[in-house]
């Protein structure tokens, strides 16, 4: 799978609302045929940051996101709100799943 997480650094007088803000563009990205997950999450430590875990199943899920109507809205709709550009760690990972956190197995 294609592991995607990224930071969004939203201005503060936008911050509260960032979960309407992206609200379409989450809810058209989670319908993509190859989407496997995409879980926003604000920051404990800073309210105006956001974090997005997404994934999608291989190179043409990842593709056809990238390359949908929805992504290309975004691109013009989502900047506005934010302060810098988001920073984004993205690897292929050999499974299609999460896997257990074993050190802190629940018994």
């Amino acid at each position: 799978m294609i592991f995607i997480t990224a930071k969004f650094r939203v201005k503060p007088e936008h911050a509260d609302d960032w979960p309407s803000i992206t609200a379409d563009f989450t809810t058209a990205t989670r319908a993509e045929a190859g989407c496997l997950w995409f879980d926003w999450s604000r920051s404990l430590d800073d309210p105006s940051e956001y974090v997005l875990v997404e994934a999608f199943a291989d190179d043409e899920g990842a593709t056809h996101h990238v390359t949908s109507d929805h992504f290309k809205a975004a691109q013009e709709h989502l900047p506005p709100h934010l302060v810098e550009t988001p920073r984004i760690v993205n690897f292929k990972v050999p499974q299609d799943d999460w896997s257990e956190l074993g050190e802190l197995a629940v018994k």
